[in-house]
């Protein structure tokens, strides 16, 4: 070999190696910059808009029942959107679902900086919810891809990443958001999405790769079951968010959505959601539960707490955004502690017990509460936040079929995206005319009877103690 090839593959043997993080066994680190910026642009819409909530209804006259929509139009987009665009990552591979999702999330971001009327702020939010779908479906197919690659079955690491990622920005958000409207008004937490987005695409058309589709020649995407699974969930969150007896035709209408989706599904050749398959993968169907019941508290505590200390302890969105900051903070470090482990069984046990202590300590809250009081409170309920989370996304990565791990992620999230539903619902009926320190009381009851139903369907469940092991066994 001449003195110039050796040279030319002494430096393609550098270049390799500096794409190798350290401890994952040679996962392209490239990948990991786009995956973790474009996967906290849902979170982190969807706690920074918890303070900006007062403001935006005092600028546009909109009282809470009111201003509830800008978080539930967000959740109703998402919660589709996301096992949706999961599916077409399966099919047809990441970057192009990466790219069109995040150049969405700056259109839409641009339409609520510059919105003249709420309604074009509930057109915005609806947009951001489609555009933020694609990025976490994409990084876990990223994350099963290189790990069939490298022959890591369990890349704690990247999944680590994540997680940290995502159920840190989610708590960082109130902060963020309060600094944001601090410094311009609440039109920075939609211009915000501007910068981060041209960031995305410009790190997503430069480091993702170009993968060929999975999908068959000929095979075609489940339209019938896309449709009928998005009618049952609209109509299900639309009835849930403002219950009344005038709207009974919107139950009628899921439940009938729903038979139709059981039947197409259960008969198609390629379903978009294969019900037979999870039917048979209880563990599974427990993981979304689980998702279910823990982010209902999350976001209950999140939004619920935020607005009573803004309107019921009457702090300004600055200073209640700083009073959550130790939250984050908790978060961020639990996460860390507890992420390069496997063991999922503990984690969960421990963040639904936390989670009834956090949601418990909120009942003798009152206006008269001191500060530390209040922080101590977020510390606690950053505990769960940084364990449920994590324990849940490592249990769907080992249990999911590893072929539709972008649909199971993002069927993942549509759980999650449930509760934040369920939570959102909850605050309209608990604060009708304001968030009262009553009306926190109940709110609190309410997360404690979800955090203990979390907890009992934790603490039995033995196949989560085999997940760990198997994980630990594949690293």
């Amino acid at each position: 070999m001449t003195g110039p090839s050796i040279r030319l593959a002494r430096l393609r043997s550098r270049r390799q190696e500096s794409q190798k993080p350290a401890g994952e066994g040679g996962f392209n680190r490239r990948l990991l910059a786009p995956m973790v910026l474009a996967s906290v642009l849902n979170p982190v819409n969807s706690s920074m808009i918890a303070v900006a909530l007062v403001p935006i209804g005092t600028a546009f006259g909109a009282p809470p029942a009111e201003t509830a929509w800008l978080v539930t139009a967000l959740y109703l987009a998402t919660a589709v959107g996301q096992p949706v665009i999961g599916r077409l990552v399966d099919g047809h591979g990441p970057r192009r679902l990466y790219l069109a999702g995040t150049a969405l999330v700056g259109l839409a971001g641009l339409i609520g900086a510059l919105a003249p009327s709420f309604g074009l702020l509930i057109v915005a939010r609806v947009l951001l919810g489609i555009g933020t779908s694609a990025a976490y479906p994409a990084a876990m197919h990223l994350t099963r891809s290189e790990a069939e690659r490298t022959g890591r079955s369990s890349p704690t690491g990247v999944l680590t990443v994540l997680a940290v990622a995502n159920q840190t920005i989610a708590v960082i958000g109130p902060t963020l958001g309060g600094l944001l409207i601090g410094l311009g008004g609440w039109r920075t937490i939609f211009a915000v999405n501007v910068p981060l987005s041209l960031a995305c695409l410009a790190l997503g058309a430069v480091r993702l790769p170009t993968a060929a589709p999975r999908r068959e020649r000929g095979e075609r995407l489940d339209h019938a079951g896309i449709a009928l699974f998005a009618v049952l969930l609209l109509a299900l969150m639309l009835f849930v968010t403002k219950p009344s007896s005038a709207l009974w035709c919107l139950p009628v209408l899921a439940v009938l959505a729903g038979v139709g989706f059981a039947v197409r599904e259960t008969r198609t050749r390629n379903p978009f959601i294969d019900l037979r398959a999870l039917v048979r993968n209880r563990p599974l169907v427990a993981t979304y539960l689980r998702q279910l019941l823990g982010y209902t508290a999350v976001y209950a505590f999140l939004y619920g707490y935020t607005q009573w200390l803004e309107e019921g302890r009457g702090l300004s969105a600055a200073s209640a955004g700083l009073v959550l900051l130790p939250l984050s903070l908790t978060a961020l470090a639990v996460s860390s502690l507890t992420g390069r482990s496997p063991a999922v069984r503990g984690k969960l046990v421990v963040g639904a017990a936390v989670q009834m202590a956090a949601c418990a300590a909120l009942l003798p809250a009152g206006s008269a509460s001191p500060l530390v009081l209040l922080i101590a409170v977020g510390v606690l309920a950053g505990i769960p936040q940084g364990l449920i989370g994590l324990g849940n996304q490592t249990a769907l990565y080992h249990q999911a079929d590893p072929t539709a791990i972008a649909s199971a992620a993002g069927l993942l999230r549509t759980f999650m995206y449930l509760g934040a539903m369920a939570a959102s619902a909850a605050n309209a009926a608990f604060f009708p005319h304001g968030a009262t320190t009553g009306g926190l009381h109940h709110l609190a009851l309410f997360m404690l009877a979800g955090a203990a139903l979390l907890f009992l369907l934790t603490l039995p469940d033995r196949s989560l103690g085999r997940v760990g092991r198997t994980a630990a066994q594949g690293k």
